[in-house]
């Protein structure tokens, strides 16, 4: 017979680190599955991993027929239990792969964005603590926001719905209808 290409000691899935990455609405489908799996498990290593020996010569003595025992041994010795076939790793790789270019992708991106804000918090903590800004200060380190009274004139209380430019957007989308 075929020898298995080598015997199951214990699963080797790791429950533990595969219950963190699954979701939360799958937890009950994981549980029945890893169910399904221990028991798999337990009827393999409740068999031997080599088939029972056949004392050949002793029914050889006992079997009155010749070469039927002959026959029998042949046949016995010729037979092969097929083993499945490994059909799905090829298609796990290749899905792996495709994950992996992600990940790389994600980790490319979250490092670009990590050099940026630590940049941005650089530039933050080398300002000068806003208790200690004057106005001038502050229009330096942020123009955009600062009040500039000669160039941009506004009325108090300084937002932008209180401007005489201001248009209200609900009012121009129905304006338009």
């Amino acid at each position: 017979m075929q020898n298995m290409a080598k015997r199951i000691a214990q699963s080797s899935v790791n429950w533990a680190a595969l219950a963190e990455r699954v979701p939360a609405e799958q937890k009950t489908n994981l549980a029945a599955f890893k169910i399904r799996a221990d028991g798999y498990l337990r009827r393999v290593l409740a068999n031997p991993p080599e088939p029972p020996k056949i004392n050949w010569s002793l029914y050889k003595q006992t079997v009155p027929i010749p070469g039927m025992v002959d026959n029998f041994q042949k046949q016995y010795e010729a037979l092969k239990i097929p083993y499945p076939a490994d059909t799905q790793t090829a298609q796990v790789e290749a899905q792996w792969s495709q994950v992996k270019k992600a990940i790389e992708a994600f980790v490319q991106e979250s490092n670009a964005n990590i050099v940026s804000y630590e940049k941005q918090i650089a530039e933050i903590k080398a300002l000068l603590p806003y208790d200690q800004m004057t106005m001038e200060d502050f229009r330096d380190a942020f123009p955009d926001q600062a009040l500039d009274p000669i160039n941009k004139p506004t009325f108090w209380p300084h937002n932008p719905e209180e401007q005489l430019d201001y248009v209200d957007p609900d009012k121009k989308a129905h304006a338009s209808h």
